[in-house]
């Protein structure tokens, strides 16, 4: 991890319990890093919630997409979390998602995809 990478994560991982994926959308989905969720879905819920709103998979957990979507309600930008985001690009995990955002690199979609 280079040093902008570790400023970026020694700031973010503590406030918004960031997993460094490269692609921070953090913005966009209401201050709630969606790769926390352990299916790492980046364009909302599984369908798996549970009634009361926790995980499937790790039930003591809140959804974090319900986590997200409440949040994004109290932010001005809130239509920001209805876009449809690329699929996850696993070589950019652990690089900084501010420089990545600055070379573009985090916009890089796989061949033939599009929204």
């Amino acid at each position: 991890m280079n040093l902008v990478a570790r400023i970026e994560h020694a700031l973010k991982a503590p406030l918004f319990g960031c997993s460094m994926c490269g692609q921070c959308v953090l913005h966009s989905t209401g201050l709630t890093c969606p790769m926390t969720c352990p299916k790492q879905l980046r364009n909302g819920p599984c369908g798996g919630v549970r009634a009361d709103g926790g995980c499937e998979v790790r039930p003591e957990m809140q959804c974090v997409w319900l986590k997200g979507w409440d949040r994004a309600e109290r932010l001005p930008w809130t239509d920001e979390f209805h876009e449809l985001r690329p699929p996850v690009d696993n070589r950019l995990w652990g690089t900084s998602s501010w420089a990545n955002w600055r070379s573009k690199r985090d916009r890089q979609t796989p061949a033939g995809w599009r929204a």
